[in-house]
């Protein structure tokens, strides 16, 4: 009896560990898992997403910007990322500096 109950256990261990794994799965599509030939259907689909209204998007546009990040997330990371720089504020270069000879 003993020897039955060792085996119900590590039938159960198995049973529960495949379920933890099936619940856990991740079923999103990655970059890699996208062919080559499903490109232009993916920019289409994003042109008609974002182009609603007046403004319209090229999907060829959109299909080149598709293939750089593709080759981006191939490259690896890097080094350290320096942070961008705020654009300047709209009229921000209109009035002088301040410590100028005009700000004076």
């Amino acid at each position: 009896m003993a020897e039955f109950q060792w085996w119900l256990l590590l039938v159960g261990l198995v049973a529960g560990g495949g379920l933890v794994a099936v619940v856990f799965l991740d079923g999103a599509r990655r970059d890699q898992d996208l062919d080559e030939a499903e490109l232009p259907a993916e920019a289409s689909w994003i042109a008609a997403r974002l182009g609603g209204g007046k403004r319209g998007l090229d999907p060829r546009q959109i299909e080149a910007v598709l293939r750089e990040h593709r080759e981006y997330r191939q490259m690896p990371p890097p080094d350290r990322l320096d942070p961008l720089a705020p654009p300047p504020a709209p009229g921000a270069g209109a009035g002088p500096r301040p410590g100028s000879p005009a700000a004076s």
